[in-house]
């Protein structure tokens, strides 16, 4: 039968990389079964529990650094208990014998040039260590999980005013001038900007890019939070911003986990306005087809990775989206063909706020009153609720046009779409009834499109529509995706300008404060930057009054 003892040292904070290897070397000592060295949180105590590690009656708190072995008789746990000041100091001897300062304002001034602070301390100290690295004009890469989302909020409104980025929380990856934050992989330089959301994400593209045979100016990481509704994306907007005004960047990828939806739409029209050339993967967020202006979707992070090498390789800057041609005013489709309708709404849904209609994707789509439209609207006029007691729309134009002559005394409106739709057992002349109407509507400064679905054997005379509907103003497209690309590339700014970035940083070779997991200051100074790690322990033992305490004698101070 085996023995357990334990110990419990108060306050004393170790990494959990110290922790890790301190506990593996006491599970290698003889007669040893197995060992436990953990923080004593409550979750790192119920994982001791699960491994039946979790001595009764347990008196530590979250502060203490609890040591449990097991083993098969009582000396050989006595006997490893008593090696643990041995291991630390074993290990401490090994490791480097440079001078390292116990706090983030000592090590500023060790290394002024430092721009970037990266952080790995347990999440409950996480945002206090970063707002003091922001008051110090530092960017910060935070890879601390457990930050509450307020926090998050806070600081990246804080670094946002002070034209910071504030990488994460929870952001396990980045490359900034080629040297690897956490976990990322080692790649080469190139024209592909990266802006992800997801730690793996990021390595899984920016791994293909590299193993494509191209490159990355940087790859920025958001946290996994960040294009939240909470958040605002308030990060990833940032670095669109500073990618977009990058002059080595040709191409920007975005990856993320499904954002929420109006955050998505905001991010693709900030993303559009840089002019470069867009390739996204939102995974699981439907893409409203494979290209929409100077945006490209990829449906898998492979084909992501792909399509911007391909785009960073083949495209000129002189090809590159035109100057936008804006157009003021809200979008009303009013569609005869259900799926043409449900296609566009897919489209604009990823690009317009405010979008509804009786077809909807969302709930929050749902157009309140069909006989009046509101915002965006999309209107499928083949839906039973206008078709009782009359004629398919596909036959009879009446209250299509009655429609259309009501977006065009409406001075909110920019664009108005219609699809015309030919074939056996269609109105005979479609285009004749609907130019009258679209000429007025021109007249009235609207942008009429067309979308025309037919052939040139059909009965209406398929070149004769369209030249119909040309002569009457409208701009007449084959297909939904090429309207709604025609929209997309005509909308309005997007209102409000993101504080820019410093981009001193982004540049020349990597200089960073480390504070936390030592190896992450290993892998810098490997990789070719220069670091210095801070010898950090919690404030005041842990202690959250004393802590407190101590902030306002701060901000007193």
């Amino acid at each position: 039968m085996n023995v357990m003892k334990s110990e419990v040292r108060q306050g004393a904070y170790y990494d959990s990389v110290v922790l890790m290897q301190l506990q593996k070397a006491l599970a290698e000592l003889p007669n040893v079964a197995d060992a436990g060295v953990v923080m004593a949180t409550e979750a790192n105590k119920e994982l001791l529990a699960a491994g039946d590690l979790l001595p009764a009656n347990v008196t530590a708190k979250a502060d203490d650094l609890l040591i449990v072995v097991k083993g098969e008789t009582e000396t050989a746990v006595t006997e490893a208990i008593n090696q643990v000041d041995e291991l630390l100091t074993r290990r401490k001897a090994s490791g480097s014998s440079e001078y390292r300062p116990h706090s983030l304002a000592a090590a500023a001034k060790q290394l002024p040039e430092a721009s970037w602070v990266l952080i790995s301390v347990p999440g409950r100290y996480a945002a206090r260590v970063a707002e003091e690295a922001l008051d110090l004009g530092k960017h910060v890469f935070l890879y601390s999980d457990n930050v509450p989302l307020a926090d998050e909020v806070r600081l990246k409104q804080k670094a946002q005013r002070k034209g910071l980025l504030l990488m994460g929380p929870d952001c396990g990856t980045a490359i900034v001038n080629g040297v690897g934050l956490g976990f990322a992989n080692r790649v080469r330089r190139g024209r592909i900007g990266l802006v992800a959301a997801s730690g793996t994400g990021l390595q899984a593209v920016s791994s293909e890019v590299h193993n494509l045979g191209s490159g990355l100016s940087q790859a920025i990481g958001t946290g996994g939070r960040d294009l939240k509704a909470e958040v605002g994306a308030i990060t990833a907007l940032q670095a669109v911003n500073l990618l977009g005004k990058d002059p080595t960047t040709r191409v920007i990828v975005l990856v993320s986990k499904p954002p929420s939806p109006k955050v998505a739409t905001q991010l693709l029209q900030a993303a559009q306005a840089t002019g470069k050339q867009i390739v996204v993967n939102f995974i699981g967020f439907p893409p409203p087809g494979h290209k929409l202006g100077n945006i490209h979707f990829g449906t898998s992070l492979v084909e992501t990775a792909e399509l911007a090498v391909h785009l960073a390789t083949t495209v000129e800057t002189s090809l590159l989206s035109p100057v936008r041609q804006s157009v003021q005013g809200y979008v009303r489709g009013l569609f005869s063909g259900g799926t043409l309708a449900y296609e566009t709404v897919l489209g604009l849904t990823a690009v317009l706020d405010q979008l509804y209609t009786n077809i909807p994707i969302r709930p929050d789509q749902q157009l309140d009153d069909l006989n009046r439209s509101q915002g965006h609207t999309i209107i499928d006029m083949g839906e039973d609720e206008f078709t009782q007691g009359r004629l398919h729309p596909m036959m009879d134009n009446d209250l299509r046009l009655r429609r259309l002559r009501q977006e065009t005394a409406d001075p909110e409106v920019g664009f108005i779409l219609l699809d015309v739709v030919l074939g056996e057992g269609a109105h005979p002349n479609p285009a004749g009834e609907l130019s009258p109407a679209i000429a007025d509507a021109v007249q009235a400064g609207k942008k009429v499109i067309a979308i025309v679905v037919g052939t040139d054997e059909d009965p209406q005379d398929l070149n004769s529509q369209i030249e119909q509907l040309a002569a009457a103003g409208a701009i007449v497209f084959p297909s939904t995706n090429e309207a709604v690309d025609y929209i997309f590339n005509r909308l309005p700014e997007p209102e409000g300008n993101v504080p820019p970035v410093s981009a001193a940083a982004f540049g020349g070779t990597l200089s960073a404060i480390n504070v936390g997991l030592e190896s992450f200051y290993e892998s810098i100074k490997a990789q070719g930057g220069t670091a210095v790690q801070v010898e950090w322990r919690p404030p005041a033992g842990g202690n959250e009054k004393l802590m407190a305490i101590l902030a306002k004698m701060k901000q007193k101070g």
